[in-house]
């Protein structure tokens, strides 16, 4: 069974999502804190979904990241930011990508069950809505964990030429008000509404052994 490497990190949003897939990738773990609240777009989502008035007043730092999807709020403390990168020879990499995650969110399933959580990993095409390309948990894409129907689990990825990197995002509080101050243009633009948005949070669990200590021991 091949090591991982395992880091744990504290600094500000923008400069992790920075990180890419590096030459000769192996099997790695980064549990991060941000050190400040910031709003990740998707790759390819348009500033013009946020309201930046209201996100220079709440401190709030905007950038794209490289992964895909919508946008993700990170704020100190409010959620578990893991990123997990393989190579494109480890026996985990799957050159479908509705299929490349689903080793994962089996991961956080086993890790949800030592912290009393019964999660279900979405097996299938992506479900989306109006909200999915603002917020990212407006949407369902395989390998996703959700309790009762609710997500529970976020996960994106960037793929190259040397692997993979999974970036996934647990809810430990969830703000439906926030989200809809910041991102009110692209949600008045999809039509939809902000508490549409089915999340279910996370406890963190016993600070001796919590959910990220758990996420690390179900790796295979």
């Amino acid at each position: 069974m091949a090591r991982w490497d395992v880091v744990r990190a504290k600094g500000d949003a923008r400069g992790f999502h920075s990180h890419g897939v590096p030459d000769g990738a192996q099997r790695s773990v980064r549990v991060l804190d941000v050190n400040g609240s910031a709003l990740a777009l998707g790759s390819a989502q348009s500033i013009e979904d946020v309201d930046l008035e209201v996100a220079k007043r709440l401190d709030i730092d905007v950038f794209n990241r490289q992964s895909g999807g919508g946008a993700v709020l990170l704020d100190p403390g409010a959620q578990i930011w893991i990123d997990v990168v393989i190579g494109r020879s480890d026996p985990l990499w799957q050159d479908d990508v509705s299929l490349a995650s689903q080793w994962l969110g089996d991961v956080w399933v086993a890790a949800l069950l030592s912290v009393g959580v019964e999660g279900v990993v979405h097996r299938g095409a992506m479900l989306t809505n109006a909200l999915s390309p603002v917020v990212c948990f407006a949407g369902l894409a395989a390998g996703e964990v959700t309790v009762g129907g609710a997500k529970v689990v976020g996960i994106s990825q960037r793929r190259t030429r040397a692997g993979a990197r999974f970036q996934c995002s647990v809810p430990l509080r969830w703000d439906a008000t926030r989200h809809q101050q910041l991102l009110a243009p692209g949600v008045a633009k999809s039509g939809g509404s902000i508490n549409d948005v089915a999340v279910t949070t996370a406890p963190l669990g016993d600070a001796a052994f919590d959910l990220r200590d758990a996420f690390i021991d179900a790796l295979p």
